[in-house]
């Protein structure tokens, strides 16, 4: 771990070290995750991922926030594979032609 912290240090990125059970804001989970807070919240709303009210904030458990992004990518990963297995299936890889040289 702290080697890849190094590395990640060393190619300019910012590094976080927090617990899992850290409280984060609606717009904290949504930068970690990589979209707008409105997504967030209708991800919250629609129960994909569990949160808390404090007065009328939300606040989401970083571990819940972590276990959404790796279900999504599962999820991902397991369509693009199924995807694929059909486009072989299919035979879609024979009929595509080989690209031509162009030097």
């Amino acid at each position: 771990m702290l080697r890849d912290v190094v590395t990640a240090l060393s190619e300019g990125l910012a590094i976080s070290i927090a617990p899992h059970n850290t409280m984060l804001t609606t717009q904290e989970a949504a930068d970690l995750l990589n979209i707008s807070r409105p997504t967030l919240v209708r991800l919250l709303s629609d129960g994909e991922i569990p949160h808390t009210m404090r007065g009328r904030h939300r606040r989401v458990m970083l571990r819940d926030i972590l276990d959404y992004q790796e279900r999504v990518r599962r999820e991902r990963r397991q369509t693009l594979d199924r995807m694929t297995a059909e486009a072989e299936e299919d035979g879609l890889y024979d009929i595509t032609s080989t690209p031509r040289s162009t030097r």
